[in-house]
C-alpha cells in the first residue's frame, strides 16, 4: 500500500530535469562479471564506492571465480577486505554466499530478486542493485541515499525502504528504473548530501520541501 501524502509528489518535473540534466547515470562500482558485482555490492553496504573500489582489486586477483571464494575462509578473506566496513560480517557473507551459490546454483549467480535474497548477506536492496545493474529489472533500490533523497523532493513519506520503494515504482516508468535509481543515489551521493545539502546549486531546489523549509 502506498504511503498517504499531500501535495501530489512532483514526479514529472524531477524526471524530466534528471533526464536533461544527466543523461549518464550509472553505478560507479567497477566490475566485469555478475559475480565480481554481487561481491562489490555486498562490501558497500555502510561503505563508500571509491573505498570499496580500492578493495575489490586484490580480492578478485585472489579470488577470480565463485569456486575460489567458496573455498576459501573468512579469515582468509578478511585480510583483503580489512579497509571496508564491518569486515568480519561481510567475509563470513561473502564466503558463505559463495558456497550457497556454488552448491544450489551451479556456481551461477541468480538472476532473480528472491533467489538473490536466499543467500547470505543479501538482502532486498543489494539483490535490487543486483538484478538492476546486470539485467536491467524494473526495481528501485532503495539505500540510504534513495531514502533521503524521495523524501526531501516529496516523492514518498514512506517510513521503511520498503514503503518508499514502492511509492517511487509506482510512479516512475519501468523502462527508466534502472536508471532513475542511479539519478537518485548520485544525486545523494554529491548534491543532496545528509549533513549539507548543496541546495544553492541544485537544479531539482523549486520541487525539494527540505529546500523550501531553509
Amino acid at each position: 500500500m502506498r504511503s498517504k501524502r499531500t501535495p501530489e509528489p512532483p514526479f514529472g518535473p524531477v524526471l524530466s530535469w534528471f533526464a536533461e540534466n544527466r543523461p549518464v547515470a550509472e553505478s560507479e562500482l567497477r566490475f566485469r562479471s555478475p559475480y565480481q558485482l554481487l561481491v562489490a555490492v555486498m562490501l558497500s553496504a555502510q561503505c563508500t564506492d571509491k573505498r570499496v573500489n580500492q578493495t575489490t582489486p586484490a580480492l578478485y586477483e585472489a579470488y577470480p571465480d565463485i569456486e575460489a571464494l567458496a573455498a576459501a575462509t573468512p579469515e582468509e578473506v578478511f585480510q583483503y577486505i580489512k579497509s571496508v566496513s564491518y569486515p568480519n560480517s561481510k567475509a563470513a557473507h561473502l564466503v558463505a554466499m559463495a558456497r550457497k551459490v556454488k552448491d544450489d546454483f551451479g556456481g551461477e549467480i541468480p538472476s532473480d530478486i528472491d533467489s538473490l535474497m536466499t543467500l547470505p548477506g543479501v538482502g532486498r536492496k543489494t539483490a535490487n542493485v543486483v538484478t538492476s545493474v546486470l539485467w536491467d529489472e524494473p526495481v528501485i533500490a532503495v539505500d540510504t541515499h534513495v531514502f533521503r533523497v524521495a523524501h526531501r523532493l516529496g516523492l514518498s513519506d514512506g517510513k521503511t525502504p520498503y514503503a518508499v520503494e514502492l511509492d517511487l515504482e509506482a510512479e516512475i516508468p519501468e523502462d527508466i528504473r534502472p536508471k532513475a535509481h542511479h539519478w537518485l543515489i548520485l544525486h545523494g551521493r554529491y548534491t543532496c548530501t545528509a549533513r549539507a545539502p548543496k541546495c544553492e546549486e541544485c537544479g531539482l531546489k523549486p520541487w525539494c520541501r527540505h529546500a523550501q523549509s531553509r
